[in-house]
Order: C-alpha cells, then structure tokens, then sequence
C-alpha cells in the first residue's frame, strides 16, 4: 500500500542549483547481505549501506544527515521506486553527495522499521512501505515519506477542476540538503522533538492508569466492531460513498471475533461467519490456487493486491480451522485446507520451514500471473469448462480487472467433481507462467505461526499431514534458529553481528509449539517452549512496568527501546505472550502462579490501550473474553 505524506512545511523554499558526485563504482555494499530485498538494491548507483555502526559513524563524522529508506522484497511500491529513482543516476548522485544512505529489509529488521514508522505517523498522520525518513546523524527523525514519484507531477484536488504540484523525490532531496547546510539547527530541533515524542509512546507512561474490569474492555470492543462493521460484505472500515476503499483481511480483529463466538457472543459469531464467507468467496482467495493475497483493493473481497504473505496465511488458516468447528461451517474447513496446501506446495523448503512472501508482480506487471483474459479461457478450455467457469467464477462477459482480465471469484457450483478439474485445468494453464518472485527468507516468528496454523489445522481437520509438517518445521527451526547458547536469531541465516531475535520471534515460535504440544501430546514441544519461555523472560521482561520490551537487554542501536502492544498485520508480541503464559500455567502447574502472575502484568501494562482503544490491541482484548 502508498501513502503520499509530504515534508514539512518548513521545505517550502527555493532551493539551489547543486553540483554532481562523480559516477560511483557499479554496486554497493548490499552486495553482501543475505536479504532478497536488499539484494535487489544492490546494483544501484546509490551508495547503499545496511543499518549499522559502519554507517551511523560515517554519519556524524561527516556530519550529514541520513537517509534511510525501509522495504520488503514482495513490496510493489517499493519496486517502483527502486526502479524510478534509486536506479536514475541523478538522484543517485544527489543522495550520494549529500547524505549517507542506509537501506532496511523491514521483515529482517522490525525494530528499525517500528520506531521509524510510527515517527513518520507522528509527523504526519500517515505511513506505509516504502518509508523513506531523514535522520539527523544521530538518527533522530524529522521528515518521514512513503512513495514519491521521481519528479514533480500535477495531482488533481478535490474539486477535480484545479490541479496541484506534488513534489517529487529529487525536490524534496535538494530541499532537505539546502535546508541541512543553511538551517540544521532547525532540523536537529524537530529530530529532537520527534525522539521525546517516540519516548513516550513506546516508553513507560509516568502516570499508568488501572486496567478497568475485563466485561467493560469486552463490551467496549464489542460495539467497536459493530459500528466498524461492513453488514454487507464482512469486513471492517468501509466507506458506502467509496467501494474502491481497501480492505484487510485484521487477523487479530477475526480471532477476537472468534473468542467470543466460542464464548456464546450471537453478534460476533454472525460478524465473522458473514465475514469468512465473504472472503472465501472473492478473489482476496486465490481461488485456483490457495492461499490468501494480502488485501482487497474494493470492498466487496473482489480484486485483490496480488502478494501473498505468509502470516496472513498463516493466521486465516487457524481461524478458518477453527471456526469451521465453531461456527459448523464445513465449507471453512475446505478453505483451510486450500490454504494449508497452498503454503506446503509453494513456501515451504525442502528442510520444512516456511518462506516468507511471494511477489504481487510477475512479467512486469501486478497480478500477471492470477489473471486470465477472455481469449485464452475460450482457447484453451472446454465448452464444458468454459460453462462451469462462468458460473462457478464469473469468468465470462465483462472483464472484471483492468478492462480486460478476469480474477475468478467464487460464485459457487452444484457440480464438485467438474470443479476440482476445472481447477486443475487453470492451475496447469497458469504455472505455464513466468512465477512471481518467492522471497525465500525463513523468519522466526512468521515460522512460528505457519506452526501454529498447521498444528491447529491438523488436530481440527484431522489432518495428520499438517500436523506432522508443523512438526517437520519446529524441528528444524530448532536446530538451525538458535544458537548456542539457546537465544533465537530473527532468521535462521543470520549470523555475525546481526541482532539476536525479537520479541515476536520468541512469543510466536512458542505459540507454535504449545500448539504442536496441543496436537500431538509430545512433552517435547511443551519442553522447548518452557525453556524459550524462560530466555524471553531473561532478556525482554521490564521489570519495572511489567509487559516485554520487543528488544532484548543487549540490543542497542536504536535511539529509544520500547514495548510494542498494538497489533499491526501480526499480533503483537506482548498480546502472544500473555496467551502463552496462561497456557502455560495450565500446563505446568509448578509454575502457574509465577506465570499468571507474568500475564497479568502484562496486562496491565497495556492498560492505556486496552482501557480506552481496545481495536489497536484486539489481540489482548481476545485474551480478557471469559
């Protein structure tokens, strides 16, 4: 997703003509790295650096300011603007003379991406991928950016008569330095502001309110949701003036849904059946193939952004899963089990870990690969086929995608038997393609709750396949993500000086082994997450504010260490571990009272939102549901 979030209006000056570096030597440093993302850079004419001490020391050195651009590898936003202006020699030579560049894979690096995102909301309201934020030397913000053209371009207003200039990022890079040379103290004054602000966002309130009564949260939440609620389409946040609004799939959203289905909640269980149906339903569901794509780029589920991702697959195939045993839907099982499929045929390694993203862009275009034009269907199918796919999928009449492709949709099909050859008609027609990029990282806490999904959906479905590749994959994932001295790393091949794990990689890889351990009955599993258990209890606890900071103890080179609670595309982590902890109380009665008394800490530390902004954090409010 794009945002256009636009510099300050302290940029607005006349800027000054400006001299050229020499051509640098073809690459750069991102040669080196292991990341798919930041591999795709390293060929530009920009003198990248990763983030770390070689770079924030060349910053103050050289006293310039930085400028650090943060993506991930199936980003299509981000592959534009790699293409239109970290490749133009130009910009290049702008952002080599005049700042020191640093390039962030946000899926290796969390904690860089966090507190530089939410600085970049606190400037301006807004945020997204790529971000693109100026930094003092000493790495304090102040001015934040997503995508921006190359160049100046006219943009319509909201009357659609007039029209106004937006900047492009060659502008906005001769604006800053100007400003850098003529008036840092101005700038170091906003990074200064900025950095007291992130304190205390992700610091520790002065003044922590009581968490009020668990019913009161819970009820509060509850007609949240129905006020956000889509009665029509499922879903939250909607616009009935604007069906082309996007709309996410909020995993943490559906598992609260799910929690008080399974505690009797009418309403809820009728919010997340309309909402599953739905989903499953459109072409958010790649309905050829599995799996769900990231977002819904309309209302109505219909035409997604084409990436899919492993934790939302992830996520949906546990409440798939389970809300087929919920709910009594036996047609969420058959979604579950797409999904499960999908993931093993398609992201999973040959050691049984799961990779991370696969691109939305094939053959230089989104969703090149998922379409299907008019003339190919009548070509290369039957007039059987060709019957069922208009009326199983609407794949016949208008094209329902860019004027002239289809994306089937499932509008459904009283002959299932047709239908599974069907499928596999289109499924072979479509691997004769050009494959979307498969970023092939393995991420902890990703892993973890791919586990999590296969665990859950093997014992639900009685799948034992599923349950024996979660098994597959903790073992693994255990062998090769941890070192030895038993902390986790963020990804199996890192190595070095990297950062240790995240909190999330620890909350998350032990979720998916209480749920293996739920599954197969293995001491082993309830063992392994004991012990990782205590690790993030040494490394990551405040003793102080109770609650986990997403850092560990001996992680430093950012300029503010904070505890995370709100949930993004992932829960968050303090949310996972107080899941964790009462599960763990209830399987390890030794120790109950110990860690009860951990998830209740946890909990009130969060009370700020859970009090009053309970949908930020609806993965711990899920925890408070009876």
């Amino acid at each position: 997703m794009r945002y256009f979030v636009l510099a300050a209006p302290f940029l607005a000056i006349v800027f000054a003509q400006f001299t050229y570096a020499e051509e640098p030597a073809k690459g750069n440093r991102l040669r080196l790295e292991t990341s798919a993302y930041l591999q795709m850079h390293a060929e530009n004419p920009v003198d990248w650096y990763p983030w770390g001490d070689e770079a924030l020391a060349k910053a103050k050195q050289e006293n310039k300011p930085i400028f650090l651009s943060i993506g991930y590898a199936s980003c299509h936003w981000c592959h534009v603007m790699e293409k239109e202006s970290f490749s133009d020699q130009e910009i290049a030579e702008l952002l080599n003379k005049h700042f020191v560049c640093i390039k962030v894979d946000r899926e290796e690096r969390p904690d860089v991406d966090a507190v530089y995102m939410l600085a970049t909301q606190i400037m301006s309201g807004g945020g997204g991928w790529p971000l693109n934020v100026f930094l003092t030397p000493e790495g304090k913000p102040f001015i934040g950016t997503t995508y921006l053209p190359p160049n100046d371009r006219e943009v319509p207003v909201a009357d659609g008569q007039a029209v106004a200039v937006q900047p492009g990022f060659s502008t906005l890079l001769k604006r800053v330095a100007l400003v850098w040379i003529e008036q840092p103290d101005q700038l170091r004054e906003v990074g200064d502001n900025v950095t007291r602000a992130l304190k205390q966002v992700l610091g520790r309130p002065l003044l922590p309110p009581d968490l009020a009564e668990s019913d009161a949260i819970v009820r509060t939440f509850d007609r949240t949701l129905e006020k956000e609620f889509d009665p029509r389409f499922g879903g939250f946040e909607f616009d009935e003036a604007n069906d082309k609004l996007p709309k996410f799939p909020q995993p943490s959203y559906l598992y609260y849904l799910l929690k008080r289905a399974e505690a009797g909640h009418a309403t809820s269980a009728n919010m997340l059946r309309l909402t599953l149906t739905r989903m499953a339903a459109g072409g958010i569901y790649d309905q050829v193939g599995g799996g769900f794509h990231r977002y819904s780029t309309d209302r109505h589920w219909k035409i997604p952004h084409f990436e899919k991702m492993l934790y939302d697959n992830a996520q949906l195939l546990s409440i798939y899963a389970a809300a087929s045993e919920t709910l009594e839907e036996p047609q969420f099982a058959n979604t579950a089990r797409g999904i499960a499929d999908f993931v093993l045929a398609e992201m999973t390694s040959p050691e049984g870990t799961f990779y991370s993203a696969m691109d939305a862009d094939s053959e230089g275009e989104e969703g090149a690969f998922y379409r299907f034009t008019p003339q190919q269907l009548q070509q290369d199918l039957s007039a059987d086929q060709l019957r069922l796919a208009e009326q199983a999928f609407g794949m016949t009449g208008k094209p329902n995608f860019e004027q002239k492709y289809f994306v089937p949709q499932f509008h459904g099909a009283p002959e299932a038997d047709k239908l599974v050859a069907l499928k596999e008609r289109l499924l072979e027609l479509r691997n004769q393609r050009e494959k979307p990029f498969l970023d092939q990282k393995v991420i902890t806490s990703w892993n973890g709750q791919m586990i999590r999904g296969l665990a859950d959906a093997g014992r639900i479905l009685n799948e034992p396949r599923y349950t024996a590749a979660a098994a597959k994959a903790a073992d693994h994932l255990l062998k090769t993500a941890t070192n030895n001295d038993g902390r986790l790393r963020r990804t199996p091949e890192t190595k070095g000086n990297q950062p240790t794990a995240y909190l999330d990689d620890y909350a998350m890889l032990i979720d998916g082994l209480l749920a293996l351990h739920k599954a197969t009955e293995e001491q082993r599993w309830l063992d392994e997450a004991v012990k990782l258990q205590a690790t993030q209890q040494a490394h990551y606890w405040d003793e102080t504010g109770g609650g986990y900071y997403f850092t560990p103890d001996d992680h430093s080179d950012l300029i503010v260490r904070g505890k995370l609670f709100t949930d993004g595309a992932l829960p968050s982590g303090n949310a996972m571990a107080v899941s964790n902890l009462k599960q763990l109380a209830k399987r390890v009665p030794a120790n109950a009272d110990q860690y009860n008394a951990w998830a209740e800490q946890t909990r009130k530390a969060s009370a700020v939102l859970l009090n009053d902004h309970p949908n930020s954090t609806a993965r711990m409010a899920a925890e408070l549901v009876p």
